[in-house]
């Protein structure tokens, strides 16, 4: 991201990288089911994880760069709920191609990622007015900075993300034995059950921009913040068998109470929806919370400092929460309590955050 924000090209700042990356990316992840020997496979995967990271966040930055600061959170709920569409296809896409064989969805991954990068480069315009502009910090130089500002708001929304995201990966990564071991459900259906959170994520991922643009973005993902946590509070007090009341019918999400019975929505279903609401009102408009932290000239540092404490949350929550668990006697109930300390951890640092809202600029 702040290299990005340091090139001048005739294509801008963003698009060399997405250019030389993407090929890369899908060169490597069409090798990835052919890769027969163990070498091979291992040169396949990490030249596809370093080549997509090195253009992922100058992609991400592009958002920011064309879109006014005021429209940044509705934006970012169309770039989610369009991913999200994304997803479903190729889900469904994918199934049907892998019956056929099973190198095909990895072939239509990378055509697909080609046909998105040449996309944003034939109809993206990026901003012109950095030709000469000055020197810009590096992410690391950035982030000092944010350590020596007299206002930690920077350091706070970054410090709130990195423990909202160990909060909940702590339910994301341990639901299937939660549901196993906890409420009694095959690991399939638990997966299932689970699912309305990401789908409800996706459905409320416009909205909850449209919400931030109408109420402010700290206050949008504030009330997330108070609604999830008190979701896990909820599954963690009710017992299992009023967990798994079934409410009514649900094709596809619903898990069957019975051998062979009817897809139901269950109580812990409903929470689970209200999870996946909330998780859109925090995800979505923390990013242009990040971003207007600064002036356009830094959007790719800041990105990145974004994804710098995400992925840090991403190392260290599996692992703390694993060893949470590990403590408890292997109790997995004990997530639905354990997620909301780290959530609450990032309410409390938010309520300190004065910058980051839309400006009109």
């Amino acid at each position: 991201g702040a290299w990005s924000d340091r090139l001048r090209s005739p294509l801008g700042r963003r698009i060399p990288f997405i250019l030389i990356g993407a090929p890369i990316t899908a060169i490597a992840f069409g090798l990835v089911p052919i890769a027969a020997i163990l070498p091979l496979f291992v040169a396949c995967t990490s030249t596809l994880l370093l080549s997509a990271a090195l253009w992922r966040t100058p992609l991400v930055a592009l958002m920011p760069d064309i879109t006014p600061s005021e429209f940044r959170s509705q934006a970012n709920g169309i770039v989610n709920f369009m991913g999200g569409i994304g997803v479903i296809v190729a889900l469904q896409a994918g199934g049907l191609l892998y019956n056929m064989s099973p190198n095909f969805p990895f072939w239509l991954g990378s055509a697909l990622v080609i046909v998105s990068a040449l996309i944003v480069y034939l109809f993206i315009e990026e901003p012109k007015e950095y030709g000469e502009s000055e020197k810009q910090p590096s992410m690391f130089e950035s982030l000092k900075e944010l350590f020596n500002d007299s206002d930690k708001s920077g350091l706070r929304i970054l410090f709130a993300i990195f423990f909202w995201f160990i909060g909940y990966s702590a339910v994301e990564t341990f639901f299937t034995l939660y549901a196993r071991n906890h409420l009694g459900l095959s690991a399939g259906d638990g997966a299932t059950l689970l699912s309305v959170l990401p789908l409800f994520f996706v459905l409320a991922a416009m909205p909850s921009g449209f919400l931030a643009g109408k109420i402010g973005r700290r206050l949008t993902i504030s009330i997330g913040l108070i609604i999830l946590s008190v979701m896990f509070l909820m599954l963690f007090i009710t017992p299992a068998e009023a967990l798994l009341t079934g409410i009514a019918p649900l094709p596809l999400v619903g898990i069957p109470l019975v051998e062979g019975g009817a897809r139901m929505l269950t109580l812990a279903g409903v929470m689970l929806i209200l999870c996946g609401i909330a998780w859109a009102f925090i995800n979505i408009n923390s990013l242009p919370m990040v971003v207007d932290l600064t002036g356009l000239a830094r959007v790719g540092t800041f990105t990145g400092l974004y994804y710098l404490f995400s992925t840090l949350s991403a190392i260290v929550g599996p692992n703390v929460n694993g060893w949470a668990i590990q403590l408890t006697g292997n109790n997995y109930n004990m997530i639905m309590i354990i997620a909301p300390v780290f959530l609450l951890i990032a309410f409390w640092l938010m309520m300190g955050v004065k910058k980051g809202e839309a400006s009109s600029s």
